[in-house]
């Protein structure tokens, strides 16, 4: 069994996009449908926050400073000394149901990022690239809610998945050219199961995936067999990041956002930040060259 710790009770509305930052020591999130992006000190235990203009779905730290930002209908630039955004790209200005959501870099700096139709009801959406150069390309399409997005140790293997097909799928990545080829299903989902969200992969190329309704995080052999499943406290854990000065605690965000007065009364925790040790350490998160 492992110990399950709320580390904040935040009682966020859609809490999402775990980072760890290395050189802060810090945890950055995201409460989507509260439109907040958090900061998190652990050692601490102190959490700061800035508002976003839209519904925010995922971002990375930048090395151009600050971090990038998957926000509505495309990419911006956020500047958290001044609180600022600067719109980079926006490919899907022309779908109004549409807005951004999972999202992170590969290790060879190009950000990448699903969309979702918002009602979740066609599959609208897809996923996206953003080049270092700002130059943006989709490369995957029929998604109706973009998540599970994370890449293999070797960066060889791109991970993506759509929550209302309870389906991930795993693409051969070409690290060069960041391009995908012979997608596979790589974990089916059963009812009961929960739907897949929010994903991390460790040093042994195990696959940490967040399965809200189900209750649990459950981690994948590459093969895409279950062989670890952790139980939380909440009904909709939502997105997972290693973090820690040896990426041996796993943090995990979660939701409120849908829940009945009834749920709530037995979840009190639903919306927290929850961290939970570890055997096999993470791998740091990429940075985005642009």
């Amino acid at each position: 069994m492992r110990t399950v710790e709320c580390v904040l009770p935040a009682a966020s509305l859609l809490g999402e996009g775990a980072l760890w930052d290395p050189v802060g020591q810090m945890l950055w999130w995201l409460d989507i449908k509260g439109r907040q992006i958090h900061c998190f000190d652990p050692s601490a235990g102190a959490n700061r926050t800035w508002p976003t203009p839209y519904d925010v779905g995922s971002f990375a730290l930048r090395q151009a400073g600050g971090l990038v930002v998957a926000m509505r209908h495309g990419f911006y630039g956020f500047d958290p000394a001044r609180g600022t955004f600067t719109l980079l790209a926006e490919p899907e200005a022309g779908l109004s149901e549409n807005r951004f959501n999972d999202g992170r870099p590969d290790r060879q700096g190009r950000f990448w990022a699903g969309s979702l139709h918002d009602p979740e009801t066609r599959p609208t959406g897809g996923l996206y690239r953003l080049d270092p150069d700002l130059s943006c390309r989709r490369l995957v399409e029929g998604i109706t809610a973009s998540n599970a997005l994370a890449f293999g140790p070797d960066s060889d293997v791109l991970y993506y998945g759509d929550s209302a097909a309870r389906t991930v799928w795993a693409w051969r990545f070409d690290r060069d050219d960041g391009t995908i080829r012979n997608r596979r299903v790589f974990v089916q989902l059963a009812e009961g199961e929960g739907a897949p969200d929010g994903a991390a992969v460790d040093a042994d190329g195990g696959y940490w995936l967040t399965q809200p309704d189900g209750w649990k995080i459950c981690r994948y052999d590459p093969s895409g067999r279950c062989d670890r499943t952790i139980r939380l406290p909440v009904q909709r854990p939502t997105c997972v990041a290693f973090g820690g000065a040896d990426l041996r605690t796993l943090y995990c965000t979660s939701c409120r956002w849908g829940l009945s007065e009834a749920d709530l009364q037995a979840q009190p925790l639903a919306g927290g930040l929850f961290a939970i040790a570890v055997d096999v350490p993470g791998l740091p998160d990429a940075v985005f060259a642009g």
